[in-house]
């Protein structure tokens, strides 16, 4: 997203998932503690609490799917009983009765909805599409039956309100006005009809969002292109033959050269390598039309739908548009702050793909293509290759033989050693939910303090959402004791044969950094709240640490050690790492465009309001409007685009890459403005004002206190090779203020 990124664990791919709060109800809800739930909780591991070292891990081993709806039903009887007994106390509201409370309840329910997070986005199976189904609308119904509860908001509203708020800590006032802003921006305030039918709204959201989900996985899953001859292996590496031999034989494809499946990490290698352009094209549409063929498991109308419930919703919440509710409370703050960025940046990139185009054009027809060949969406990564190798002398399949999987990860670890002081060790005493899964302890190197694990879940499966993502099983808090974080790093990569070294490309190893840098976020933490931990912090800050953190992959010192070749193991070549670095600009033009395509998309479509949208018709006039190359589309495809419509989590929200890349730029010169990327200081900067505060502090604020200034768009703008015509930095990022909506 540009690296797939679910960071934290409300950013799951489930809706109900999306809840920011512990989940909560009112006295009228319709989740009560039946003998069935009863008894389920007696029995169901799920509901039981975390047992085993490290103050106890997921009972993954336990774990069945039949399990998932009882202990749904009985963590969220629990949390009723739990939320009665602050919304009806008799005391009067202060922030250890109310806010501190509130803490404190749903813990049973959190971790239930971790485990089932897990098994939707990684184990989905007919069995769990079919809860989730069920469960999803029930889910946000729970969620508006907290929001709306009157009692407990009134109770909420009395603490922000009281004078004693200036007598809380700095963290605990910042925990108060968080709540107090969740309640109102859901609709506290609402009257009655208006909170019928934004319950009734949150609820069809939820079906369309699993829906949509469900959809996009059953094309990833179901669809694969089939290489039936060696010839169909035209132009691949070794590696890469070997990956489409190993997933035709776990696919169980009998007599096939090898298999390409519905992946990005599968599709793109083969789109930049193959000869056969025909194949390139056949693997380009199956990836592409994810959610756009029509039939079962096509996803237009569901998105019109989606729109229209959102644009009605907001209505209902005083907000002009969608997109106008959801940056309310981000360091944007308003969709033309966002599009401000993103139209600085867009010109540029365009200009810059025609002349990638225009290169990509004539070596084509030097090679003989025909004074008829044109550039097509297919062939833009197989003729970029093919530019970056005659110009820089760099082929990314060189590159590749020095990027093993677990070497790069050895290298991110030894990175977090010296940035952060972490060191690493692998456990086996703790239960898995899938072979590949493995497990590591995370300490403090000087004190040998035990800070937190860290899980790895590396290869792609059918059942198994695509992408690559960040989730918190567990939150750094400290509100009752000290309780230390459980975070996990999810990718997708092809397995290779068993006793063979996995090979990743450059931009996988880039992306394995940014999810690493989500997970050092979380595991940074030291808050005493677990609502303010770790990545619990606004949508355009979040990826600031992760983007961030892929600037340490291309350091000599990670190069040197862990950039091994695979069979000799000796380091990469200093000549080869100088012409990586010569080609860092080379096809920023491609790299730029597509991600913007789909963040522009998506913000307009959320700026229409009521507006009526066919997605495919709305997606080709609106490119065509905005100038973009017919030889490149969107990263994200509407019908596809699983960041904005399989939950709220960045709808309207996909320009905070950009955002918070303007900050990772920034913030990464102040390592180079002083003693190179590990300069003790700069780091310890780092970790005060950004990876351990969370959302303790506003994160404008943050940032001033790291870099002593806001942020300046000039070194993106530089990184990416863009002529830069000033000066220019994001739209200021005010602090939020603390009063009534």
């Amino acid at each position: 997203m540009p690296k797939l990124s679910a960071s934290g664990k409300f950013l799951l791919a489930n809706s109900f998932l999306t809840l920011s709060l512990a989940a909560f109800v009112n006295p009228t809800s319709s989740v009560a503690q039946t003998p069935a739930t009863a008894s389920a909780a007696a029995t169901n591991p799920l509901l039981m609490a975390w047992q085993g070292p490290y103050g106890g891990v997921p009972p993954f081993d336990k774990v069945q799917a039949n399990q998932f709806k009882p202990a749904l039903e009985a963590g969220m009887a629990q949390n009723l009983a739990e939320i009665q007994a602050i919304a009806t106390s008799k005391e009067a509201p202060t922030f250890d009765n109310t806010i501190a409370a509130l803490e404190r309840a749903g813990q049973r329910l959190d971790e239930v909805q971790t485990i089932y997070g897990i098994w939707s986005g990684t184990l989905s199976t007919p069995d769990i599409q079919a809860i989730q189904r069920e469960m999803a609308p029930r889910m946000a119904a729970f969620g508006d039956q907290i929001n709306q509860n009157e009692a407990l908001f009134k109770r909420i509203e009395a603490v922000y309100n009281s004078p004693e708020k200036k007598k809380l800590t700095p963290e605990q006032q910042r925990l108060t006005w968080i709540y107090y802003n969740n309640f109102v921006r859901s609709g506290a305030k609402l009257d009655a009809p208006a909170k019928a039918r934004l319950s009734a709204i949150n609820q069809q959201l939820a079906g369309l969002f699993t829906r949509f989900s469900q959809n996009v996985l059953a094309d990833e899953t179901d669809s694969v292109l089939v290489l039936k001859t060696p010839a169909d292996l035209g132009g691949l590496s070794a590696s890469l033959q070997a990956d489409a031999a190993a997933a035709a034989t776990s696919r169980k494809i009998a007599g096939a050269a090898g298999v390409i499946t519905n992946t990005r990490s599968s599709v793109e290698p083969f789109l930049t390598y193959s000869d056969q352009r025909k194949l390139r094209e056949k693997a380009w549409r199956m990836f592409y039309n994810r959610g756009d063929n029509g039939g079962a498991h096509d996803n237009n109308a569901i998105i019109s739908e989606i729109l229209q419930l959102r644009a009605e919703r907001a209505k209902l919440l005083g907000y002009k548009t969608h997109a106008h509710w959801r940056l309310d409370n981000t360091m944007a703050k308003t969709p033309e702050a966002a599009m401000a960025l993103m139209e600085q940046v867009w010109t540029p990139a365009v200009a810059r793909v025609k002349e990638e185009v225009a290169d990509m054009q004539a070596l084509a027809r030097k090679e003989g293509a025909g004074a008829t060949f044109t550039i097509e969406p297919w062939d833009y990564r197989y003729y970029a290759e093919k530019v970056r190798k005659q110009r820089y002398d760099l082929d990314q399949n060189e590159v590749k033989q020095y990027l093993q999987l677990d070497k790069m990860r050895e290298g991110m670890f030894w990175v977090a050693g010296e940035l952060f002081n972490f060191s690493f060790a692998p456990v086996t005493n703790v239960p898995v939910y899938h072979p590949d899964v493995k497990v590591w302890e995370i300490k403090d190197k000087t004190s040998g303090k035990h800070v937190g694990l860290w899980y790895f879940d590396p290869y792609a499966r059918p059942g198994k959402r695509s992408g690559a993502w960040m989730n918190a099983y567990r939150n750094q808090e400290r509100m009752n004791g000290e309780v230390t974080t459980i975070v996990s790093n999810n990718s997708n990569f092809v397995k290779g044969k068993d006793g063979e070294p996995t090979l990743i490309s450059w931009t996988d190893a880039t992306t394995l950094f940014h999810e690493f840098g989500h997970a050092l976020h979380g595991l940074s933490s030291n808050v005493t709240y677990p609502t303010l931990s770790g990545t619990s912090v606004v949508r355009d800050y979040v990826e600031f640490p992760s983007q961030l953190l892929e600037n340490w992959l291309p350091t000599p010192q990670v190069l040197n050690r862990f950039a091994l070749h695979y069979q000799t193991g000796k380091p990469i070549p200093q000549a080869l790492v100088d012409r990586i670095e010569k080609a860092s600009t080379f096809n920023q033009g491609f790299e730029t465009t597509e991600f913007l395509a789909s963040a522009l998309i998506d913000m307009k479509l959320h700026l229409a309001g009521s507006q009526k949208i066919d997605a495919d018709k709305f997606e080709r006039e609106t490119l065509a409007q905005m100038g973009m190359p017919r030889e490149i589309v969107m990263r994200h495809r509407t019908p596809q685009f699983s960041h904005v419509f399989s939950s709220d989590g960045y709808s309207a929200g996909y320009y905070s890459y950009l955002w918070s890349v303007v900050l990772a730029s920034d913030a990464y010169s102040a390592f180079t403005e002083a003693g190179g990327p590990y300069d003790k200081a700069v780091g310890q900067r780092l970790t005060q004002n950004v990876f351990s505060v969370g959302n303790t502090i506003d994160p404008a604020d943050g940032y001033r206190k790291f870099r002593g200034r806001d942020p300046k768009i000039d070194a993106l703008m530089k990184e990416r090779g863009f002529p830069l015509k000033t000066a220019a930095k994001p739209a200021p990022a005010k602090k939020a203020p603390a009063k009534k909506s």
